[in-house]
């Protein structure tokens, strides 16, 4: 994956978006994706937007990347109705 503007997504239905967790982040939601009604907004509104749903994962969503598609975005892109996103947080090992 590398940072640039999405160019391409692949569709879903029309005005919501799909989201896929991992790893603590699924474990913190209690599943392994989320599909949402959505406008068009920026990662940053679909960040307040989950922290406002999910309240116990903001620590870990505050440290996660976002991707849309297989591009990694930043808090000021905008997340389009009908996007894949993932939601990946940080991961440690050895």
């Amino acid at each position: 994956m590398h940072e640039s503007s999405p160019s391409v997504h692949a569709a879903i239905p029309s005005g919501s978006l799909h989201i896929s967790l991992f790893a603590g982040m699924a474990a913190a939601v209690g599943r392994r994706s989320l599909d949402l009604a959505w406008q068009d907004d920026t990662v940053a509104a679909l960040r307040s937007r989950l922290v406002a749903e999910f309240p116990s994962i903001a620590p870990l969503l505050a440290r996660s990347t976002v991707a849309i598609g297989d591009t990694y975005v930043t808090d000021d892109a905008v997340v389009p109705r009908g996007a894949l996103v993932a939601i990946i947080p940080p991961v440690s090992g050895g």
